[in-house]
């Protein structure tokens, strides 16, 4: 395979793109709203995904009346208890694992773009037997997270290319929001939400079957 069939390089995002956890954090959200006698449904769970967790906390201490706790609080005991979901089995997505492989095989730079906190990236990074990421932004360290371009700008950055020359791969509509602004070309892998067409992406319905030549011949 030549070197101009592949990507720069590949900008993933985790949860509900690499790994099927946003289960996990619905779950972690509905043991929180049990304690405040709130109502937290899927759809509740699911206007959050890709958000960045300061503001999604937020959103969610808002709407369940929570006061005794802060956002810095909310954040790590979601956290907490999703990581020990994870601790128990990583659930990875349809044909995510094998394309991670099938890039670091080939010699393709990836970075893990994710609003999740660093500690949990790590906890998934770590899982492999094998290090497919040089670069890991993790939603502490930007001020702004998505749907905001910093997490995706500063990936780039750290991989010394320009934006227009990675690959992102996102399922949310606030990660595309952000890989698009960011300006990156944007591959939508759609999960628990409705991902409507636009110019800016393509969108997949699976990672299965996908190969990093497939990902180079995005920018033919």
């Amino acid at each position: 395979m030549s070197n101009q069939s592949l990507p720069a390089a590949v900008l993933w995002d985790l949860d509900g793109t690499l790994i099927d956890s946003e289960q996990y954090w619905m779950r972690a959200e509905g043991a929180i709203a049990a304690r405040y006698n709130g109502e937290w449904s899927h759809e509740d769970g699911a206007s959050m995904i890709g958000l960045a967790l300061p503001v999604s906390c937020k959103i969610m201490a808002d709407r369940l009346g929570i006061t005794d706790l802060t956002i810095d609080e909310i954040i790590a005991e979601l956290t907490n208890n999703v990581l020990l979901d994870l601790q128990r089995e990583i659930p990875w997505r349809p044909g995510a694992l094998e394309l991670l492989r099938g890039l670091n095989e080939v010699g393709v730079p990836q970075a893990l773009v994710t609003m999740s906190l660093r500690r949990m990236a790590l906890t998934v990074a770590e899982s492999l037997d094998f290090a497919p990421f040089q670069v890991v932004v993790a939603g502490d360290d930007v001020e702004r997270g998505k749907p905001h371009p910093d997490a995706y700008l500063k990936a780039a950055e750290a991989l010394n290319l320009h934006p227009s020359l990675c690959v992102a791969i996102e399922d949310s509509l606030n990660g595309l929001a952000s890989a698009e602004a960011a300006g990156t070309k944007a591959v939508a892998i759609p999960h628990l939400m409705h991902i409507p067409d636009a110019p800016t992406r393509t969108i997949w319905p699976s990672l299965t079957q996908v190969t990093p030549n497939h990902l180079g011949q995005l920018f033919s």
